[in-house]
């Protein structure tokens, strides 16, 4: 049992590591760092602030723990999966990793940050680190009592310090002061350009923004200039490109782009349109961008029922069958492929062919998971279901294939 909400939780996780009852290794697939780290905090949900699921203690109980407890212990997954991504090992994790965290979190950027840091000069380093990681998701609700998303995202730019962490690890350098600052007042400029895309900004983009806002440790006095400009038109170089040399920043932008137009439910063609552009002043491609709508949708589809702007039945019908559409493009690219390695599986087929008219046994369901992970390990085009939590997605896909690849559900084989 391990507790975020009480002292001491962070040298519990450690041990725990040490007695192999959480595991750290992860699956590296043959594609870019940055693209598989990517998809791996898209779905923890950490980029949006909700912690939707554990990297590494995913058998943890989590059923006492706060809202803001799972997202500071998130955050720690997260740096953590950094460390490990960027060459450090697990034996050195109580010293090298704690040691760089904090090292990090002293040279960092956010306003008073220094204070909060002396003031826990007097703890051990463990502690130290427990109280600035509970510090860091902080965020003050008291300001938003009618937002409707405060309930359901905590602090949203702790994104950043993840960003930021992988940064200082690949460097080896501390943070210039800048760099939190131009990464934060950048993010809410492209929250202002998502809401405004279409030429008029709904109520739940401007709930949005202000929980942004409000999670940005940035001066008050920048935040009252960016609020301003939430209702002026303001271009698309408002976007710094000082931004484009970090790559995940650079998708967090795109992610934070198409959350913002998902939430008044449906996206008109001057969104996507404007996306398409976002992406090009980016230097992201389509695939990207197709990428990032699929795991947001999926993020949104998951969450509908505890975010209140997604809890008009119609509008999660209409991200299923925008989520639909993608998956049938990807896998009808691969249809050939799919259809020789589902051959070699006739059990999956048979509880694919179920699943469609009966609900599967939990033993059925975690054959299926098993069988298709295997498939999906020899096709790059599922590579996303590899990765943690990627198989949430799994019953839609296995919802499109009977439509798909319809002949191979007659007796059971493909022909």
């Amino acid at each position: 049992m391990i507790s975020p909400g009480s002292k001491g939780w962070i040298l519990k996780y450690i041990d725990l590591v040490y007695k192999n009852e959480i595991n750290l290794d992860f699956i590296s697939l043959p594609s870019d760092k940055n693209h598989q780290k990517h998809i791996v905090f898209s779905q923890t949900g950490i980029i949006f602030g909700f912690p939707s699921e554990l990297i590494f203690a995913k058998n943890t109980d989590q059923t006492r723990w706060t809202l803001d407890e799972k997202l500071t212990f998130l955050l720690f997954e997260s740096h953590l999966y950094n460390f490990l991504s960027n060459g450090g090992s697990k034996e050195k994790i109580k010293t090298d990793f704690i040691d760089s965290m904090l090292d990090f979190y002293e040279h960092h950027s956010v306003i008073s940050f220094t204070k909060v840091f002396t003031f826990f000069l007097k703890e051990s380093a463990d502690e130290k680190l427990e109280k600035i990681l509970e510090k860091r998701t902080e965020i003050r609700k008291n300001l938003f009592e009618n937002a409707i998303w405060v309930n359901y995202l905590s602090n949203t730019f702790v994104y950043l310090d993840v960003i930021l962490f992988d940064e200082f690890l690949h460097t080896k350098k501390t943070l210039e002061i800048s760099n939190y600052n131009i990464y934060a007042e950048n993010a809410l400029y492209a929250l202002i350009l998502a809401a405004q895309a279409d030429g008029k900004i709904e109520i739940e983009e401007k709930h949005m923004f202000k929980v942004f806002l409000a999670s940005a440790k940035i001066h008050e006095k920048k935040k009252d200039e960016i609020e301003d400009l939430f209702s002026a038109d303001i271009p698309l170089t408002t976007i710094s490109k000082e931004i484009l040399k970090s790559e995940l920043f650079k998708r967090f932008i795109l992610d934070l782009s198409v959350l913002t137009i998902f939430a008044s439910n449906d996206s008109h063609p001057e969104e996507l349109e404007y996306l398409k552009f976002l992406c090009t002043y980016l230097d992201i491609n389509d695939t990207a961008l197709n990428e990032t709508l699929v795991l947001v949708e999926n993020f949104v589809i998951k969450h509908n029922h505890k975010i209140s702007f997604l809890s008009n039945s119609n509008s999660v019908e209409k991200l299923y069958g925008n989520v639909s559409k993608r998956w049938i493009k990807i896998l009808g690219r691969n249809k050939d492929k799919l259809a020789k390695e589902l051959k070699q599986s006739k059990e999956l087929v048979f509880l694919i062919k179920k699943s469609t008219t009966k609900e599967l046994s939990k033993e059925e369901k975690e054959k299926v998971k098993t069988q298709f992970l295997d498939i999906a390990k020899s096709m790059p085009a599922l590579a996303i279901f590899l990765l943690p939590g990627g198989a949430l997605l799994l019953p839609l896909v296995l919802k499109i294939i009977p439509d798909l690849i319809p002949s191979s559900f007659r007796d059971n084989e493909l022909e």
